[in-house]
């Protein structure tokens, strides 16, 4: 394009949705493209709720990545509204990278979700196969086929299909090389600096959540909600000593629930604020006084009224 002068190549700007079956490496991928904890992991299915968006700052690019709730057949309204914030999100970003675990096989949750996708037009679509580490070279090898077959099989037509692994780094370069190949020439977009642009209520709910998720019985991840109620600095301290006193409630639909997660004369809901606290305390930079109660929502999954309330 520019012959005459030697000139660098231009800047591009642009959104990427990571998607993908429950627990297919997404938030992990952005977290391992961004450097730093921006998205909340777990090892249980369905974590993510809220958009969040990590920013990868590079000299020739900024790539904006939207973390999007995994796409699963709806069983609640809470199911139909992620499925629908999902299907917004697609057609509104540039890149769609689909994640496949390699150390799983395709199955019918990846075949609903590429058909799905087949529904957005323009939008460029990348197959990622995660979880590298996990698999076997002849794992990875057969993996790679069946993605391409399954493109095949559902009229998608795929930009680039690579295999990366965000725990050991593998590739991970290679995946942002590429994605910012596919982006729109433009100015960055976000302030450098910036790694996610949620407000920090949202990531200290989602850090407070992502604790009380750990080692919870698998009857409580879809139970669990969060909001910040007051957050702010402690008046009257010392510039050199600040504290950040955070008020927040931890909702879960039933009662038994709220046994479980309070434990034993409170021991699991000491250890949930414990956990919690020093993940905010590092995200954010500054100590933190926790206060941390527990309320139920009956049912608050299937209610919009609570649902609004919740923030969804």
């Amino acid at each position: 394009m520019n012959d005459d002068h030697e000139t660098t190549p231009a800047h591009r700007s642009g959104f990427v949705s990571f998607v993908g079956r429950p627990n297919a490496g997404k938030s992990t991928l952005t977290n391992a493209l961004v450097g730093s904890k921006v998205v909340i992991t777990s090892n249980k299915p369905q974590t993510t709720r809220t958009v969040v968006r990590g920013i990868v700052h590079r000299d020739d690019a900024q790539l904006i990545l939207v973390d999007t709730p995994g796409l699963h057949r709806p069983r609640t309204l809470l199911g139909e509204r992620l499925n629908d914030l999902v299907m917004t999100t697609w057609a509104e970003v540039d890149v769609v990278a689909v994640c496949f675990p390699a150390n799983e096989k395709i199955g019918p949750g990846d075949t609903f979700i590429v058909n799905e996708l087949a529904k957005v037009k323009r939008t460029t679509k990348i197959a990622v196969a995660t979880k590298t580490d996990l698999a076997t070279p002849e794992q990875i090898a057969e993996h790679l086929l069946a993605i391409t077959e399954l493109g095949r099989a559902t009229n998608t037509e795929w930009a680039q299909v690579i295999p990366v692994s965000s725990v050991s780094g593998d590739q991970i370069d290679l995946l942002a090389d590429l994605l910012v190949e596919q982006l729109p020439e433009g100015p960055p977009l976000y302030p450098d600096g910036d790694l996610t642009d949620a407000p920090e209520e949202i990531l200290v709910a989602e850090l407070i959540r992502e604790a009380a998720l750990e080692g919870v019985r698998d009857e409580l991840p879809h139970s669990i909600a969060v909001t910040v109620e007051e957050m702010g600095l402690r008046e009257g301290r010392d510039e050199s000593k600040p504290l950040l006193d955070i008020y927040a409630s931890l909702y879960v639909e039933r009662d038994s629930q709220k046994g479980i997660m309070i434990g034993h004369k409170g021991a699991r809901l000491r250890e949930v604020g414990k956990a919690a606290r020093q993940q905010i305390e590092a995200l954010l930079g500054t100590p933190v006084y926790l206060d941390l109660h527990i309320k139920i929502a009956k049912d608050w999954q299937r209610d919009p009224r609570q649902l609004r309330k919740l923030g969804f």
